[in-house]
């Protein structure tokens, strides 16, 4: 496995190590090895593909890259290695219908579909929120990140109008890019400093979209020094453990199943190219066969039951992605009735009108 920050990051790359762990406990014949840290400050001049290189060369028959920055790193070592499986979590080259489809046998993609799990965390964030402000903290802009604010976003909208019974308007919610999925000191803005501007400005809920946790351990020293705030945390299911009594709920993968079919397949020698992009399954939300959940913070109180309502929503067919709908520049996104197709939200341009914050 090739993971693009630390494997213990309470965030997306530990996500992906304790799924995968959590598989192999279960196949004392497979071996593991990880390098984490694969990214251009911790390993200067250090590609993906060189990392897999030595791995392979070790004898690794299938290899992992979970990061969308590693998706030429993943199509040449799938390319040089046509007898290893290569797995790529968030790219697209396996897509048949999508805009970027590279065949190749031996590569794959996997994705959860957290888009859904980013509709429940907006939501919480709006019951949450006192002033009508909330921020969120954004990795770099792509494709991916936007559709994901966006998500947060309508979830938002949704449960402001629905239960807040407020106008849209009345409701700011606002990015933050700092530029990468991590803080890259003098490369990046500075995740600690962007979270605290946010709570010293008036913003009392902060969601974040980055692989490492600042937006929870800001928003516990804020609350320590008096401080009404919240936050929503992403990617690590034990996100609200970093301060329980001031989190809403957590957003988040769980990446066992999609690991488990995969190293299955490949062991049989019956793994072919797919693109697998797969949904929460509502019969169990945070049980151990759904991809994607979202746990609900000690700080939601007595408005978890309007959470649940919303779930039960989305579990019998609500779709946020549906017109009217426009982009920031006030042009179509989805005519009204329209609902978006996978393509329309997967590689979603602009972020829709409504956030705060930059497209590009």
């Amino acid at each position: 496995m090739v993971l693009v920050g630390p494997y213990n990051d309470k965030g997306w790359n530990q996500a992906h190590y304790d799924g995968i762990r959590s598989v192999l406990a279960g196949m004392p014949q497979v071996s593991f090895e990880y390098v984490d840290k694969v990214n251009p400050a911790d390993r200067p001049n250090v590609k993906g593909s060189q990392v897999a290189d030595d791995l392979i060369s070790r004898g690794a028959k299938l290899v992992v890259y979970n990061s969308d920055d590693y998706k030429d790193d993943a199509l040449e070592t799938a390319r040089k290695h046509p007898q290893v499986t290569v797995l790529h979590v968030s790219g697209d080259y396996a897509w048949k219908e999508g805009k970027n489809h590279k065949p190749q046998p031996n590569l794959g993609n996997l994705m959860g579909r957290i888009e859904t799990a980013q509709h429940i965390a907006g939501c919480a964030a709006a019951l949450g929120t006192e002033t009508g402000k909330i921020g969120y903290l954004g990795p770099l802009v792509n494709d991916e990140t936007r559709r994901l604010v966006t998500a947060a976003y309508l979830g938002a909208r949704y449960c402001w109008e629905t239960y807040e019974k407020k106008k849209p308007e009345q409701l700011t919610f606002k990015v933050t890019w700092i530029g990468f999925w991590f803080n890259i000191p003098g490369v990046t803005l500075d995740p600690t400093k962007v979270a605290d501007d946010f709570y010293s400005s008036g913003f009392d809920v902060l969601m974040t979209g980055l692989d490492t946790p600042e937006a929870a351990l800001q928003a516990k020293k804020a609350s320590g020094a008096g401080k009404r705030v919240k936050y929503v945390h992403y990617d690590h299911k034990a996100g609200c453990d970093l301060a329980p009594e001031i989190c809403l709920g957590v957003a988040y993968y769980n990446w066992a199943p999609l690991y488990r079919s995969a190293i299955e397949k490949a062991r049989a020698g019956k793994y072919t190219s797919e693109f697998v992009w797969e949904g929460p399954d509502f019969r169990d939300l945070n049980g151990e066969a759904s991809v994607v959940g979202f746990l609900p913070g000690a700080a939601l109180g007595e408005r978890k039951a309007q959470l649940g309502a919303f779930v039960l929503s989305l579990a019998n067919g609500l779709d946020l992605f549906k017109g009217p709908l426009k982009f920031q520049d006030g042009t179509d996104f989805l005519k009204d009735g329209e609902t978006a197709t996978p393509q329309q939200i997967w590689y979603l341009p602009q972020l829709v009108r409504g956030i705060t914050g930059p497209s590009k």
